[in-house]
């Protein structure tokens, strides 16, 4: 490390983190990542499903996906990257949403979407069928735990059709993406400090000065960042950042099965993302012609929260519950006696919307609540907060005057009060990882 004084300390180096000090990099400022892990992208991102995707609750959400999206797809170019540097893979397969009762066939999300010019295409059964042909388009819904005499009882309906979104897919190595940015950042003059634990966050008359490492080591920067992931209630706590917040974060534990695609299909050849209310998952093909599960959080399923310093990693019941929740929809699907997958923490807000915002102490922001479905934003958040900070920076009161950010790829802005830690819990939310 090259000097204890930077413009920006970072706490945090995964996908968003890196992202948000890549751009204040580029804006000439000095910045510092700090991270308790080993590497860049090592923590939750590493077991992000990283899945790019268009629909949300909201329609500064559904933009922010949009403009994610053509950095995604242009990866190179947003990294500034050198011709011969191996860089992420986005499987640009498309994203298919089944309709369903419980997502009201996805009415509201549509109307931001065409406000939006998002194309989608809407399918029936049959041609969900002739493209999944080993699926079964009953009803299973409302979801339903396995203990539950009628689990994998159909309810006598079919779902509704699904809808097909062209735009949008995954990428296979979420940890390599961000070591992309790392390495982006650090043309730019970014620094990162790995192994490293913030002890104190130092204040001096109620403005950020710094930060004092569990060795001792102080740091001096006018600005600290919260993009601590599951961490960031902690985070917040050191701060003192917590007084004035609305919305608050907490560490959710979730499970994420891996389970081989039916025997004789080459899953990963022809399939998109897929969102399916009606069984309460979400997939994607995964390498080794697997189908990846994650829960879409149904009532009846217990929600988790720990300590993000010490929790369960083994997995649970919970595991074979997405996992035969999947196998309703493919009947011919195998499950394992070996069981694969994740064990990992979202940072979740009440809403499961973000935080993008200042604080009550001059100088100290928070990128957090990320909650599993942001990964996707990445680079558009990191942008964002980069414009917030400068805004803020300025002298400008953004709980007064909410900033607004204009994105880069397509056309209009988003209200970064949407993201505000200020707002009320926005009754509008899925209340799920869909956000």
């Amino acid at each position: 490390m090259s000097n204890q004084n930077y413009d920006a300390i970072i706490i945090g180096a995964g996908v968003i983190g890196t992202a948000i000090a890549y751009e204040l990099s580029k804006k000439g400022r000095s910045t510092l990542n700090i991270d308790k892990l080993p590497a860049s992208g090592y923590g939750s991102t590493s077991n992000s499903c990283a899945i790019i995707r268009l629909y949300y609750s909201t329609i500064d959400g559904c933009a922010m996906a949009y403009d994610g999206y053509n950095y995604w797809k242009n990866w190179r170019d947003y990294l500034k990257a050198p011709v011969n540097e191996k860089i992420a893979k986005f499987h640009d397969c498309g994203t298919l949403i089944m309709k369903t009762k419980q997502n009201g066939g996805l009415k509201k999300q549509l109307k931001h979407l065409d406000s939006l010019d998002i194309p989608y295409q809407h399918l029936s059964n049959k041609q969900i069928v002739e493209r999944y042909p080993f699926y079964d388009v009953s009803s299973f819904g409302e979801a339903k735990t396995l203990d539950d005499p009628s689990f994998g009882r159909p309810n006598g309906g079919e779902i509704d059709g699904a809808i097909f979104f062209p735009y949008g897919g995954y990428i296979s190595d979420p940890q390599f993406a961000t070591k992309n940015i790392q390495l982006a950042c650090e043309r730019e003059g970014g620094e990162f400090k790995f192994n490293s634990t913030v002890e104190q966050i130092i204040t001096n008359n109620g403005a950020i000065a710094g930060v004092i490492l569990e060795d001792d080591t102080r740091i001096d920067a006018p600005v600290v960042i919260n993009v601590a992931g599951p961490h960031s209630q902690k985070i917040n706590a050191l701060a003192g950042a917590e007084l004035d917040m609305n919305i608050s974060t907490r560490a959710l534990r979730q499970e994420v099965a891996h389970v081989k695609a039916p025997k004789g299909v080459d899953y990963a050849s022809f399939a998109s993302v897929i969102s399916d209310s009606d069984i309460a998952v979400y997939s994607r093909p995964e390498i080794g012609n697997n189908i990846l599960i994650g829960s879409e959080d149904p009532a009846c399923d217990e929600h988790v929260f720990v300590d993000p310093d010490d929790y369960n990693k083994d997995f649970t019941d919970q595991w074979t519950l997405q996992a035969q929740r999947m196998g309703q929809r493919i009947p011919g699907l195998g499950i394992p006696t070996k069981i694969k997958g994740c064990v990992d923490l979202y940072d979740v807000t009440e809403d499961w919307i973000p935080i993008y915002d200042k604080s009550c102490i001059d100088g100290y922001y928070m990128a957090c609540g990320s909650s599993g479905n942001q990964f996707k934003n990445a680079p558009v958040a990191a942008k964002a907060m980069a414009e917030l900070i400068d805004y803020c920076e300025s002298g400008v009161d953004h709980d007064v005057v909410p900033m607004k950010y204009k994105l880069g790829t397509i056309e209009g802005k988003i209200n970064m009060g949407t993201f505000s830690r200020l707002r009320e819990i926005n009754q509008g939310s899925t209340f799920s990882v869909l956000g």
